[in-house]
């Protein structure tokens, strides 16, 4: 309902264009503009060090206040790395004793205090009301080490990480996360919601995506040992499955009116849709097709299509697609070598 952002050190620069920018959204779920349910807070890097320790705490009160309304409120700090630098010099000033790369000793606790007040709550009062906090917070290692103190006290506390990749975004991989080193803590969290709204089979769906992924950074590696050409059809078939992957499924165009905002219903349909290729395709090649032939069929032009349609209309396309493309693979004849 209600969104809180919090500019914690920002470049002044980045904070004007989000104020100019930000009005111009509009929200897609109330058809009115971003900003009538968004907190800014702007704390730029030029503003004195403890405005920008304050700068957290005056966001997380903010959302206590409409979380005690019984709103739902999403709070996200960008970012915790450069509050930590803000408790390291104040540390400093005051002479306290250092602790891991000259941050506060302290320094894990003041952030569990700030996670901790994150969750849902029933706030006193009549009417009965519930509300919840969720924190986003993004912490921006120097030079992607992920192993010094504020990243690890970070980790131990959030139930979910995205760990964004320089390589990915080198590729123009949008959202830029690293899905190996990504994860959650909240599937038994979730499955009942999932199960309700997607049913039993997505949690296989689940898995055979993050199969399919894993499989490919062994299929990689085995590349770099003996080329491509080395590997077996199957093997051929499930790194340009991959591809496909990455490119139809992971990636996410923000500024496409369809893509930016997908339903849970969609994102399942593609899925299934994904799947039943593999099934297609396989059988096909377990029957002595090259992977040649297959890489002929322009499967990824269809599947991006398939992506900007609409979620009203994507079952019936999705399904007239798949009849296509396996109207397509049944005329390929088989190639004795």
């Amino acid at each position: 309902d209600i969104i809180v952002y919090i500019g914690c050190g920002e470049r002044g620069n980045e904070m004007t264009e989000v104020l100019e920018e930000f009005p111009n959204l509009m929200d897609p779920y109330y058809s009115v503009p971003l900003m009538e349910r968004m907190v800014l807070i702007a704390n730029t890097s030029n503003m004195p060090v403890a405005a920008r320790e304050a700068s957290i705490y005056l966001g997380m009160t903010i959302a206590e206040f409409y979380r005690d309304m019984g709103y739902a409120v999403a709070i996200m700090a960008d970012s915790t790395s450069r509050w930590a630098e803000a408790l390291r010099e104040i540390g400093g000033r005051l002479e306290e004793m250092p602790g891991e790369e000259g941050y506060p000793a302290y320094l894990g606790t003041r952030l569990a205090q700030y996670y901790e007040r994150a969750g849902r709550v029933r706030p006193l009062g009549d009417p009965e009301t519930e509300g919840s906090i969720s924190v986003i917070n993004a912490v921006s290692p120097p030079g992607g080490d992920f192993s010094e103190p504020v990243t690890q006290s970070s980790l131990r506390l959030s139930g979910a990480f995205w760990a964004l990749d320089k390589s990915l975004a080198q590729q123009r991989h949008f959202p830029a996360i690293n899905w190996q080193n990504s994860y959650t803590l909240y599937d038994e969290s979730l499955s009942g919601f999932f199960r309700q709204e997607l049913g039993e089979e997505w949690k296989a769906l689940r898995f055979f995506l993050s199969e399919r992924l894993s499989k490919e950074k062994t299929l990689l590696e085995l590349v770099q040992l003996v080329g491509r050409d080395g590997l077996s059809e199957q093997d051929k078939w499930t790194l340009n499955l991959s591809e496909l992957f990455r490119v139809v499924y992971l990636q996410q165009n923000a500024f496409d009116s369809i893509d930016a905002y997908c339903s849970l219903q969609k994102m399942k349909g593609l899925l299934e849709t994904l799947r039943h290729l593999d099934a297609l395709v396989s059988e096909r090649l377990a029957q002595g097709v090259l992977f040649e032939q297959i890489s002929e069929i322009p499967l990824r032009t269809g599947l991006l299509r398939l992506r900007g349609i609409p979620d009203l209309e994507f079952p019936s396309s999705a399904e007239a697609w798949l009849a296509e493309i396996q109207g397509i693979l049944g005329s390929i004849e088989v190639v004795v070598r």
